[in-house]
């Protein structure tokens, strides 16, 4: 405590300070405004007619692939149904996302049991470890030591991920964009590995027991099925492709969300609307970018609001965009293509002398004395 404070003398205020509270509170009450408007609209209703529907075909197709499967046998046309299963299983993978999230259906139990069902047992992902791990993300989108989706790996996303590394680890990061597409052939392995190592660690997860079964049966049954109707180089081929277009699908649809958006200082404190707003990408592409994204496409809005129903994302896009233009908050917006230029740029860019090509404006505009 300060003397002045002791002696009863009010302190002064550091205008700067006061001023950024202001700007932090105006966009709190902005976000409130927003969520009222959008309540009252009804878009935060489940939508229990489009997600059976979507549940049921993906699961048939599911099915149908496998019938397929069978009768094809032990030829290397089976190769072509890798491919073909690899994306029923990436659908299946942005079912059990949803779930996640608590868009399909209103009991927090059922939509559990939603991800464990599609995203587990039949999709072969942790349903835990995948929901404990995004939702630090969303927390904290890409900010330095909060966002474990720009932990230090295989990719470096910021420039102190860069800076640690030395020798041949460097020239490859300052390179790495030319690297990303192939490298997410492996992304696939990566996931299950992960899921397996959540649910054989001490770390805490609901319904563990759940888990296990349904991986062991999962992968254990993959494996079995593929050796019953294949010889072993092809089931070993059928296992490559479908894992490496699987990985890639999933990366490619994930990649465009935040990369070569702003990376925000572990130190930066930022209200919801802004942390939301600037530090995520929407792209455009109609109908058939919203099937092959998952909803993706609509990431602004689904930061915004995690629990929307993936349907009405695009019915809330006005409102959103309203609010971020009143608010003089960028809206990103970029096709399928130009997204991904942005991403490969990025990541050849990122750390090279020393630069963050991507430094946050808002941590910019925030620091600076005024």
């Amino acid at each position: 405590m300060s003397a002045a404070s002791v002696a009863g003398i009010p302190e002064a205020r550091n205008p700067t300070d006061a001023r950024r509270g202001r700007r932090q509170d105006r966009y709190t009450q902005q976000y409130t405004q927003l969520v009222r408007q959008v309540k009252q609209s009804g878009l935060l209703r489940r939508r229990y007619g489009y997600y059976w529907t979507k549940m049921s075909l993906t699961v048939l197709a599911l099915a149908g692939t496998g019938v397929a499967m069978v009768l094809v046998g032990d030829s290397w046309f089976q190769l072509v149904l890798a491919g073909v299963l690899a994306v029923v299983l990436a659908q299946l993978a942005f079912l059990g996302h949803d779930a996640a999230h608590r868009q399909i259906f209103r009991s927090g139990r059922a939509n559990e049991w939603a991800g464990l069902v599609q995203g587990t047992l039949l999709g072969g992902l942790s349903a835990g470890w995948w929901q404990n791990k995004h939702t630090r993300h969303h927390a904290n989108p890409n900010k330095q030591g909060a966002d474990p989706d720009i932990a230090a790996g295989i990719i470096a996303f910021t420039a102190d991920a860069r800076a640690q590394r030395g020798g041949l680890g460097r020239y490859l990061a300052d390179r790495q964009g030319w690297f990303f597409f192939p490298l997410l052939l492996l992304e696939g392995i990566n996931l299950h590995v992960g899921s397996v190592q959540r649910v054989v660690s001490r770390a805490p997860m609901k319904r563990r027991g759940w888990e296990i079964a349904f991986l062991t049966v999962r992968l254990a049954g993959y494996l079995a099925v593929l050796l019953l109707l294949m010889s072993p180089g092809v089931a070993a081929a059928f296992v490559g492709v479908q894992l490496g277009l699987y990985g890639l699908y999933l990366g490619a649809a994930f990649a465009p969300n935040h990369t070569g958006m702003p990376i925000v200082p572990a130190n930066l404190s930022i209200d919801f609307l802004q942390r939301q707003v600037l530090m995520s990408r929407n792209v455009t592409g109609g109908r058939a970018i919203h099937f092959l994204l998952g909803g993706l496409n609509y990431q602004i809005e689904h930061h915004l609001f995690p629990s929307m129903p993936r349907p009405n994302l695009r019915l809330v896009q006005p409102l959103v965009r309203r609010a971020c233009t009143d608010n003089d908050i960028a809206y990103t917006e970029r096709n399928l293509g130009a997204a991904y230029a942005v991403v490969l740029r990025y990541l050849n860019d990122v750390g090279l002398a020393g630069r963050d090509p991507f430094s946050c404006p808002l941590a910019q505009q925030l620091r600076a004395p005024r």
